[in-house]
């Protein structure tokens, strides 16, 4: 009888947990032995426009070719969500600038999300936090969120490792990213250390009209000229923008977190989504929010954290309105006095900062 208890222990163990797939293929798990692929990590060189500041990148994730082709693989890979329906790419795609082009991302289970996802050009560069509101501190610690949060890719770690193990290509490649010996040794440390190091890859190509303007190799329109003027308040013949404030080159975001007048609030605990308050803790950051890139601003349309505004136009307007009353605005979002000329020439710069080769870059596109 003991001996028949045995067995039966022994084959429900087998099946919960040797057996990878869905309900149509079911592999049997086997522990791989890996050493026999070569892992010889590269180095990889990133390019980006020298006015930018200096990359910086963890000594224990450095970008190799092969950490940075895994992370794309996983980046564009449906196996991440609970029903292989959905991928980090789903709510960041390279036409909309890394975003999705919706006001509020929607996840495996249609629930909609409260905020607008964030294009992910020169994030490598964010030094201050990640997110909307900052929680996340590093594109590592970033990267392992999307898959357990509800509302997103709705899986565990736990099945996710799981299923990458059972895959005949992913132990490989996490052996040739990182030196792993065992096809069980994939974790999600390492599989979230790829995707940041893909993340890092995605910078400017440098070949924007305005960089081309820095570099010597361009020169403004007339009307692109003016919008420059008074986008970094310039030229004392014209208004002050009061845009670089918070916009300034070479990122063109300050990387900071601020109360740009969306919503009139009378007092700190008004605000409907506190933003960066729920991160620190601090009264006076509710109602704030991560100043995004206005880099590619064109094509990562609808705008704002929750979508908001549809168009550029909107939100020229907004700012030149000077936004609506809350105790902790910008001092700087007040009425501008601008004319349609002035609207229109900042409109004509913003269209300066767009990089059609980044967002065409091969190196960014989906790999299946």
């Amino acid at each position: 009888m003991a001996m028949k208890l045995r067995y039966i222990i022994v084959f429900a163990f087998a099946l919960i947990f040797s057996s990878c797939g869905d309900d149509s293929t079911v592999k049997v798990f086997e522990d791989r032995d890996l050493t026999d692929i070569e892992y010889n990590p590269q180095t990889l060189q990133i390019s980006y426009p020298q006015t930018f500041p200096r990359l910086e990148q963890p000594d224990d994730n450095l970008m190799t070719t092969d950490g940075v082709e895994l992370g794309r693989h996983l980046f564009y890979d449906p196996i991440l969500s609970a029903d292989s329906t959905m991928s980090c790419a789903s709510c960041h795609l390279p036409l909309g600038s890394f975003t999705d082009n919706l006001a509020v991302s929607i996840g495996i289970d249609n629930i909609a999300g409260k905020r607008s996802s964030m294009s992910l050009l020169n994030t490598g560069f964010y030094n201050t936090g990640l997110f909307w509101d900052g929680r996340s501190t590093t594109l590592e610690e970033q990267a392992l969120l999307p898959v357990e949060d509800p509302i997103e890719l709705h899986d565990t770690w736990d099945n996710v490792i799981f299923k990458l193990q059972c895959t005949e290509a992913y132990p490989e490649m996490f052996r040739k990213a990182f030196g792993i010996e065992k096809s069980s040794q994939i974790t999600k440390e390492l599989a979230a250390k790829a995707m940041a190091q893909f993340e890092r890859s995605l910078v400017s190509s440098g070949s924007s009209k305005y960089d081309k303007v820095l570099a010597g190799k361009d020169v403004f329109t007339e009307e692109e000229l003016m919008g420059f003027e008074i986008f970094f308040d310039i030229n004392e013949d014209l208004p002050d923008g009061e845009c670089f404030h918070c916009h300034n080159e070479p990122l063109l975001t300050t990387n900071e977190y601020l109360n740009n007048g969306l919503d009139s609030v009378p007092d700190f605990d008004s605000f409907e989504d506190v933003g960066y308050g729920a991160v620190t803790g601090v009264n006076f950051d509710n109602g704030k929010f991560r100043v995004p890139t206005l880099r590619n601003i064109i094509h990562s349309a609808p705008f704002m954290h929750d979508g908001r505004f549809q168009t550029l136009e909107e939100v020229l307007d907004h700012y030149n309105s000077g936004g609506k009353p809350s105790p902790n605005k910008h001092p700087l979002i007040v009425p501008l006095g601008l004319t349609q000329e002035h609207l229109d020439a900042l409109m004509a710069f913003l269209h300066t900062l767009t990089d059609e080769e980044f967002m065409n870059n091969p190196a960014y596109s989906d790999p299946n």
